[in-house]
């Protein structure tokens, strides 16, 4: 029976949400009765994922917490990094990837449908599929708009700005492998770069409206242990 596969980024070193992760990598901080990545393990393991988890940092502890997937059953494998390749990079170690794999950092809180969002990506049209988020940022000051002789021609009192981000959440197909430099730090916004220049349009968007939560930072690792805990309270 075909299952999808999805791909879990855990080899960073959390160096945004120290000094939490001086002991414990990030993927392994706890939420609630769970670690972050064993919260998202049970979320893909629910759609029947494969899951690759690929690792470098603490990668010994990693494999020692996660084992084989056995206890969520479905099978997990693990692909090593010698040295630090970036959100894409690790993509090219991965041998016999499908014609399309979900990859998805290892520290988000969200409600999306990993299945949904994996079916909605024909590789037939797309290369890449990108889920967001939209944010509102408040800028505390009042904006002056000026022309090129510096003239006042209009004014915001603190103004709101929206926009989307990426959750760290993709859907790739098999083909956009070549575009990513093996054995070098290759991010992801290396990859957008890459295919804004040479296959305009084959990126894809999906906005979700849910929950996302990136635990990257000590502040944000603290609200996604109260949006949890008042989920599990609902």
């Amino acid at each position: 029976m075909f299952r999808p596969k999805a791909i879990l980024m855990a080899g960073g070193k959390g160096k945004r949400l120290r000094p939490y992760t001086t002991v414990i990598p990030k993927p392994l901080m706890p939420l609630g009765d769970q670690s972050i990545i064993e919260l998202m393990i049970s979320q893909l393991a629910k759609s029947h994922f494969d899951i690759t988890i690929t690792v470098n940092h603490q990668s010994d502890l990693i494999r020692a917490v996660i084992g084989d997937g056995s206890k969520w059953g479905i099978p997990i494998d693990y692909s090593f990094e010698t040295k630090p390749l970036g959100t894409m990079g690790p993509l090219r170690l991965i041998e016999n990837l499908p014609e399309k794999f979900l990859v998805m950092n290892g520290d988000i809180l969200t409600d999306i449908d990993f299945k949904d969002l994996y079916e909605s990506h024909d590789p037939t049209q797309h290369l890449l599929t990108v889920a967001t988020s939209r944010r509102s940022e408040k800028i505390d000051y009042g904006i002056l708009e000026v022309d090129d002789h510096d003239r006042l021609t209009g004014f915001r009192e603190k103004p709101s700005y929206e926009y989307l981000v990426s959750m760290g959440i993709y859907v790739l197909s098999r083909e956009v492998l070549h575009l990513i430099t093996p054995e070098v730090n290759f991010g992801f916004d290396n990859l957008m770069h890459a295919l804004l220049a040479e296959r305009a349009g084959s990126v894809r968007v999906v906005r979700h409206e849910g929950l996302w939560k990136d635990i990257g930072r000590p502040a944000d690792y603290t609200e996604a242990i109260e949006i949890l805990e008042k989920t599990e309270k609902q």
